[in-house]
C-alpha cells in the first residue's frame, strides 16, 4: 500500500463514522511516514507512535487503525481542540 491508496482507506474509513481525519496535514504526513516504514520494517502497518513489543500477538493491537472506538482512548482536548484519538489520526467530527 502506498501512501495515496492509505489517505483514500483512511478517508473510506471515517464516512459513516464520527470521527474523520485530522485536519493537520503536517501530523498526518509523519503518522503516514512512520506506518510506510514499519510496513516495510515489519511488513505491517504499526503505529509509529507506540513501541512494539516484539510479540505478534500484543502487538496486533498496534497495527493502525487501532480500535481505539472499544479501548476509549480518546484525548480529552485542550482549549479549543476536538477529542482525538491516543496517536491524532482521528479526530471527532464537529
Amino acid at each position: 500500500m502506498n501512501e495515496e491508496e492509505l489517505r483514500k482507506t483512511w478517508k473510506r474509513f471515517t464516512e459513516k463514522n464520527d470521527f474523520i481525519v485530522n485536519p493537520d496535514k503536517e501530523h498526518i504526513n509523519f503518522i503516514v511516514k512512520g506506518l510506510l516504514e514499519n510496513q516495510r520494517k515489519f511488513g505491517l502497518r504499526y503505529c509509529p507512535c507506540r513501541i512494539r513489543t516484539g510479540d505478534p500477538k500484543k502487538d496486533v493491537s498496534l497495527i493502525c487503525p487501532c480500535n481505539f472506538k472499544i479501548h476509549d482512548t480518546w484525548l480529552k482536548p485542550k482549549a479549543g481542540m476536538r477529542p482525538m484519538c491516543w496517536c491524532g489520526l482521528f479526530v471527532k467530527r464537529q
